[in-house]
């Protein structure tokens, strides 16, 4: 297991994120459904946490919760000191564009942008001044080995080298918290363990806490935490 060290973004005994008593139910045709079942979970700053489920386990359901794109119909969410649970929709949206940065497994790119211009663009929506815009940008596209690529299209990129892109972007609005949703769900074998060791190398590296939810086994090496969630409940 890794260990958490004195981190950049400062080391304290708050939970950047804590979930208390989350309930979430979904309606399937007119039948409700629950998918999340009293979860409890603290996340503190620097952590590189992994839950691991099944498909329909709710572990998409939970970040989604913690991501402020979803919310809860009974509990706490808690992000960064912020309170999300009956939180209003302007908050949110900035709790999404400053708190927080996703990785997806299908990359979520946008085609008609060069890498370098996919990191500013989610930039742009943090005011920066131009200069510390393309400053950060070219900065975190170096981390992940992308700058000699900046120019190029996503279809010019393979599955790896676009998650490595995703991976910048998330990075570079510098947030309180990553969460990836299955971020090596769509690469090969090989690919997938280069993500995974870079991921663990940029979380030890800025202090940016991840929270990943993935089916593979190879992220429980390097997390300093494991959940497991079945049937809506979490467990370590």
């Amino acid at each position: 297991m890794a260990h958490r060290e004195a981190l950049s973004h400062g080391q304290d005994d708050t939970p950047v994120i804590s979930v208390r008593g989350v309930h979430k139910s979904y309606h399937i045709g007119e039948v409700l459904t629950p998918v999340l079942s009293g979860v409890d979970l603290e996340i503190y700053r620097g952590d590189f946490v992994v839950i691991f489920g099944v498909s329909g386990s709710g572990k998409t359901t939970l970040l989604n919760l913690i991501g402020a794109i979803d919310t809860v119909d009974q509990g706490s969410v808690r992000l960064d000191g912020l309170e999300l649970a009956g939180a209003s929709r302007s908050t949110l949206i900035d709790a999404r564009r400053i708190k927080i940065g996703y990785v997806f497994q299908f990359y979520n790119l946008i085609p008609t942008l060069t890498a370098i211009e996919n990191v500013e663009m989610a930039l742009e929506l943090l005011g920066l001044e131009r200069f510390e815009l393309e400053r950060r940008s070219a900065d975190y596209l170096e981390r992940v080995g992308m700058l000699a690529q900046a120019r190029k299209y996503p279809d010019q990129l393979s599955g790896g080298e676009q998650q490595r892109v995703a991976i910048a972007r998330a990075l570079a609005k510098e947030p309180a918290v990553v969460l990836a949703d299955e971020p090596t769900g769509n690469l090969d074998e090989h690919t997938a363990l280069e993500v995974v060791k870079l991921m663990q190398e940029l979380n030890r590296a800025t202090g940016i806490t991840f929270v990943i939810a993935s089916h593979n086994k190879e992220l429980a090496k390097v997390a300093t935490r494991v959940f497991h969630i079945t049937d809506g409940r979490l467990a370590h």
